[in-house]
């Protein structure tokens, strides 16, 4: 096939899937985002009004719909470190995976990555146009091994979109010029960080940076640029970024606990206004149901999948091992207070989470974590709202 035609290939994909994108992003309803009537929100138990947003339709302009500055849960650790952090490093939180920084390859991974980016039409064609169509892009198989699209809609077209917005809220918040601008670099950063740890250890040509970086991390910028869209999502879905309390171990030279995840719940209209639908991702999914009091605390179950590990499929393709999970979770307003997850995964089989905010001494208040793995043996650790990162600790 000649090289100008490959090319043209490669941008009629690229082209389609953002259109598709647009398509959507222009489709979704615009008062999903009930910003201009104003809403109530429920906050430590008391009805608060929010004003009606300004005309301007640009993320700093509208009133906050992912980051509303809470100073308890997870919301409380939002920030633009923690974010690289737990994305950056997700991958090794899985089975197989050494989670010490030393055993990390950061050169081998950014040649690996910038190779595969500057060279996307020889990546692909190793295992071929219809492979990577069929099971990168298109979301139709239900294997397990050609459903590897799962994570590049809800982690990367989703889970990033929401990130971007989130962070250029924060941005605002915080004073900064610019803010989406900034957004856009900080996930930048998280994304190409965690294709560089995710792909240390692949020799040869991967399509996966090509999917990520130069497909879905973009669209999901796009995407979650419309209001509408943030509006649907924030309002109608209740996205909300549950992430891990990640931390150092110092003495291992380890991180822990580790894991960029998010929350969805939907209202169905024929359930009432306390039970709703729940869903729970990151490199796992879980779904199930959360009953919510009028004060705005929530209960939600959920049991599902987690990935623990990745298997070579050849030609520079993987999948992951799924394996069973389940957990419980509490939180107000939308922002987790104590959560725990089981699951059959070797390096965490229990993970147990208390934010801060749950737990008061005064006016402090910290969020910890304990982890158990398959022998029994714990880590745990310790954080706070001002510090990216966390202390851990094993034996």
């Amino acid at each position: 096939m000649p090289l100008r035609l490959r090319r043209t290939i490669v941008g009629a994909i690229l082209c389609f899937a953002l259109g598709a994108c647009c398509a959507l992003a222009l489709a979704a309803p615009r008062d999903a985002l009930a910003a201009d009537a104003g809403v109530r929100m429920p906050t430590r138990g008391l009805p608060i009004r929010i004003p009606p947003a300004a005309q301007d339709t640009s993320v700093s302009a509208r009133r906050p719909i992912f980051y509303r500055g809470l100073p308890y849960g997870s919301e409380s650790l939002v920030n633009p470190a923690r974010l690289i952090v737990n994305g950056g490093f997700g991958i090794l939180q899985f089975d197989g995976r050494d989670n010490r920084f030393e055993h990390v390859a950061f050169r081998r991974g950014w040649n690996r990555v910038w190779t595969d980016v500057r060279h996307p039409v020889a990546a692909i064609e190793v295992a071929g146009w219809k492979e990577f169509v069929q099971t990168e892009v298109l979301p139709f198989s239900t294997s397990r091994k050609s459903a590897r699209y799962w994570p590049n809609y809800t982690l990367h077209l989703i889970g990033g979109g929401m990130s971007w917005a989130e962070m250029a809220e924060w941005y605002d918040q915080h004073g900064f010029a610019r803010p989406s601008a900034w957004a856009g670099a900080t996930l930048t950063v998280y994304h190409v960080l965690n294709e560089v740890v995710e792909n240390d250890d692949q020799p040869g040509p991967t399509t996966d940076a090509i999917t990520d970086l130069l497909l879905f991390d973009p669209a999901g910028v796009l995407l979650f640029s419309r209001p509408g869209v943030r509006g649907f999502f924030g309002h109608r879905l209740n996205l909300r970024d549950w992430s891990n309390q990640p931390a150092i171990d110092f003495a291992h030279g380890s991180i822990e606990n580790q894991g960029q995840n998010f929350s969805i719940k939907w209202h169905p209209p024929f359930v009432g206004e306390r039970w709703s639908a729940f869903y729970y991702f990151g490199n796992h999914g879980e779904g199930g149901l959360t009953y919510t009091r009028p004060n705005g605390s929530a209960y939600s179950v959920g049991a599902g999948l987690v990935a623990s590990k990745l298997v070579d499929l050849g030609q520079g393709e993987r999948t992951a091992e799924l394996l069973p999970s389940a957990g419980f979770f509490y939180d107000r307003n939308g922002s987790l207070l104590f959560s725990v997850m089981t699951s059959r995964s070797k390096r965490n089989r229990v993970r147990v989470n208390v934010y801060p905010g749950l737990v008061r001494v005064g006016p402090v208040t910290a969020g910890a974590f304990v982890l158990w793995n398959d022998q029994g043996e714990p880590a745990g650790g310790i954080t706070l709202p001002l510090l990216p990162v966390g202390v851990a600790f094993k034996r």
